[in-house]
């Protein structure tokens, strides 16, 4: 009896430790950010065609014919609801669920994310989430009123309730994402509410910066965190040349793996929102690394970004006149072939 026990307890300790690593995800995928409905963010509410775009059904059937399993929709607040606190706008609702229905023909799931940083910009002046002129009340109201609006659509995987919040913090930030996710739940109770760190939302520091989200509470069970994991020396993306060749090729899992550590400590579920590269030997590497490091881990991921008007933006994996960019030679290797995306859509 006694052997048996010391066998068995030893086992325990490595299950202890080993099982909670997956238990944050089901499983590894590879989504893209389509943008455009959130530019012009200085002509708001804009014009649409002069000051903003949503994606087309061609761009939409492209991603769909590389295997990418998922689509990403940044959107922004004063455009969907004109009045803080009014009713939310039907054309743009229109716009928003006529791209979500042409994913739902090509089986792709969509993620709609709300890209203000947790401000929100009326008459030139911008109100931070929280202040007196735009309350966590408000942001809840927000959300209760979207997720009432979209549930008649079937392929939403998930609303994210602020791209990379700044300016609120700690438990700021944690009080006002409970009231979302609150909001969300007063209407919908399956669809995932995705949930972005503070500032950067930067994946390495994620145990630093937003340990106290874990304290989130969601009925359902269905909240994920939102990590961003960009390569470059500060993080930001924007991939200005200061490495000058000191690339680490393990930079990407080196930067992502504090933060697949706390959602297996917490055993919460979690994502990489963001993540990209410039068409550069090195990077492509990294990113292959930490491409190869997610899958791993069954972390899910997505790729930014995709659309037309990013023009010579060296992130870019929209296709010029029809060719792929050299980016999508690595993410390649880590798509399903259409065949078999299609086949898990329809499980």
């Amino acid at each position: 009896m006694r052997n048996c026990y010391c066998f068995f307890f030893p086992l325990l300790i490595v299950l202890l430790f080993v099982q909670p690593l997956h238990a944050q995800n089901s499983s590894f995928s590879v989504g893209v950010v389509m943008c455009g409905a959130e530019f012009g963010e200085r002509q708001l509410p804009g014009k649409l065609l002069t000051d903003y775009i949503y994606p087309t059904q061609e761009e939409i059937a492209y991603f769909a014919a590389k295997g990418f399993t998922r689509v990403t929709l940044p959107f922004k607040w004063e455009r969907v609801q004109r009045k803080i606190g009014g009713e939310l706008d039907s054309n743009e609702i229109n716009r928003m669920k006529q791209f979500i229905r042409t994913c739902d023909t090509a089986h792709i799931p969509v993620i709609l994310t709300l890209q203000n940083f947790a401000v929100y910009t009326a008459n030139s002046e911008d109100y931070a989430l929280g202040s007196r002129h735009l309350s966590f009340d408000n942001y809840k109201d927000f959300w209760k009123k979207m997720a009432l609006t979209f549930s008649d659509c079937p392929n939403i995987y998930g609303f994210d309730i602020m791209n990379e919040p700044r300016g609120i913090f700690g438990r700021h930030w944690l009080k006002a994402a409970q009231h979302a996710i609150d909001g969300i739940r007063e209407a919908d109770n399956n669809t995932y509410v995705i949930v972005d760190g503070q500032n950067s939302s930067f994946s390495a520091d994620w145990k630093a910066e937003n340990n106290k989200l874990r304290k989130l509470k969601d009925k359902s069970d269905k909240i994920i965190y939102d990590a961003h994991c960009y390569f470059d020396y500060n993080h930001s993306g924007r991939y200005d040349g200061l490495y000058e060749g000191r690339i680490s090729k393990y930079v990407g899992v080196d930067r992502v793996k504090p933060f697949v550590k706390w959602l297996a400590r917490h055993n919460k579920k979690g994502m990489i929102g963001e993540f990209g590269v410039p068409a550069d030997k090195k990077w492509m590497e990294a990113m292959d690394n930490f491409l190869a490091y997610s899958k791993e881990k069954g972390l899910t991921v997505s790729y930014w970004a995709a659309g037309p008007w990013w023009n010579d933006y060296p992130l870019s994996i929209e296709p010029s006149y029809e060719t792929d960019k050299p980016q999508m030679k690595i993410l390649a290797k880590y798509l399903p072939q259409p065949s078999d995306s299609l086949s898990k859509q329809n499980r």
